[in-house]
């Protein structure tokens, strides 16, 4: 067992049993429809929340911890001496990043924990927790491990799909009026993330299948030829719409390790039902 703890916020959609595996804490956001409030992947799986989603007539709000919340697990991964690494949802999308930050300026010995601004979202960066914490597991040192983890996000490539624009619109990234056309039109668009950790439309295709060929295209740019890891997250229930571009990426790259999970509450608020992220990296 390493000198290093891992935490991360559950927007990083790690699979339970991954956590588990490797003792990875988890601060919970919240999700609230209407008056009701709940722990984002605690008390709220995502099968649940697609399905109150269904039948809410508006859009769910969320929210990021207080620093109370990571203070408390902060305090709970160092009651035995080690350190902390801490890494969060861009801090261009949600304020869980600074929560965190003011949660270590609270510690009596704030050098004992480290907080990292992923810049990403899902398991875009919840690859990089689950690689920080085998690290960690292996002995590796703090600088070791942070600077594995720039190394890692620098070479990964993200995509996302979303089977409707309307949940883009609800939540303010487009007009209406874009969403109509798009749907309408059957409009596509390829999101991704940028180096600063806003979500971008970095693509469009006109149908699914034109959509899954270019994300193959624009993946094959930076990794043909080469052994790869590869991340999918997906809607619970909706995995059908997932299965024909897994199986391309498959077919198509050297894929060395393997991972899918389910899209949580917090991110499907913002993303809608229907949503599938690609994250393909060189295989470590």
């Amino acid at each position: 067992m390493g000198a290093i703890a891992l935490v991360t916020d559950s927007t990083a959609d790690i699979p339970r049993a991954e956590r588990e595996r490797l003792r990875i804490g988890m601060v919970p956001l919240k999700v609230h429809f209407g008056g009701e409030e709940y722990l984002d992947n605690v008390d709220l799986q995502p099968a649940d929340f697609y399905e109150k989603l269904q039948s809410f007539p508006g859009l769910p709000k969320s929210s990021q911890p207080s620093p109370a919340d990571f203070l408390a697990e902060f305090e709970r991964q160092m009651a035995d001496g080690k350190e902390v690494l801490s890494i969060h949802l861009s801090s261009a999308l949600s304020g869980t990043y600074q929560s965190a930050l003011l949660a270590k300026s609270m510690l009596e010995d704030e050098s004992k924990v480290t907080v990292i601004d992923s810049k990403s979202a899902s398991m875009g960066y919840g690859m990089l927790v689950i690689r920080a914490a085998e690290m960690a597991e292996q002995g590796a040192s703090m600088d070791e491990i942070v600077a594995e983890i720039a190394r890692i996000k620098s070479s990964t490539k993200l995509y996302f799909l979303v089977d409707t624009l309307e949940y883009l619109h609800k939540g303010g990234r487009i007009g209406r009026a874009s969403a109509l056309f798009g749907s309408l039109l059957n409009i596509k668009p390829i999101l991704t993330i940028d180096d600063e950790g806003y979500v971008n439309a970095l693509d469009k295709a006109r149908g699914q299948k034109r959509a899954f060929a270019r994300i193959v295209e624009l993946l094959d740019a930076d990794f043909a030829g080469k052994p790869v890891d590869l991340n999918v997250v997906v809607t619970p229930g909706k995995t059908e719409m997932a299965e024909e571009l897994i199986a391309l990426l498959k077919e198509r790259f050297q894929i060395r390790r393997y991972m899918q999970s389910e899209i949580g509450p917090v991110i499907g608020t913002h993303a809608g039902p229907g949503t599938v992220g690609i994250f393909m990296g060189p295989a470590v």
